[in-house]
């Protein structure tokens, strides 16, 4: 039954995620952070921001509580891994159609290198009013492919929420 769930709410978010492919200079553009307080871990190479904390990349822009970023060095540059917490952590990206995906929940990790999203705890991803629920949603920017799970111990299942496109109204026709 899981399964099933996995797999509809990945054909859902195929619905409604606008194929686009993302230019590769967007993704080579410097992560910009902004909090009100930072921290250095030399020796694990982990940087730590905490209070009000700002992540823009490119299109893409995290705001959270605290943030840890592990630099992995032996993948060469831009390989970052941004760990962001929060009540809630929030994601937004302009896609290349004009629309914004947006996404919460209380951690988002942002893999740089792999462009992969995965956002954990009451998650939520919203895009063109198209909304799925989950504990666990994982996002790949290249294929733009949404991935939902419900938890291991919740009862609770991933919730979709299709929301019909408006029609014009037509000419002579009151509301």
């Amino acid at each position: 039954m899981t399964n099933k769930l996995s797999i509809t709410a990945m054909l859902v978010g195929l619905l409604f995620c606008q194929p686009s492919i993302a230019k590769q200079s967007d993704f080579a553009n410097e992560v910009s952070i902004k909090a009100g307080k930072q921290q250095a871990q030399l020796k694990t190479n982990i940087g730590i921001f905490e209070k009000n904390v700002e992540i823009i990349h490119g299109k893409r822009k995290i705001n959270a509580d605290r943030l840890e970023v592990h630099r992995r060095e032996e993948l060469g540059d831009n390989k970052q891994l941004l760990v962001a917490t929060g009540s809630p952590a929030q994601f937004s990206e302009q896609q290349s159609d004009g629309t914004k995906l947006t996404a919460s929940a209380q951690e988002i990790r942002y893999d740089v290198a792999n462009r992969t999203l995965v956002i954990k705890g009451n998650a939520s991803i919203n895009q063109a009013g198209q909304i799925i629920q989950a504990q666990s949603i994982t996002y790949d920017m290249d294929k733009q492919l949404i991935s939902a799970e419900r938890g291991e111990q919740d009862n609770a299942r991933v919730h979709t929420i299709l929301v019909p496109e408006k029609q014009p109204k037509e000419a002579g026709q009151g509301n």
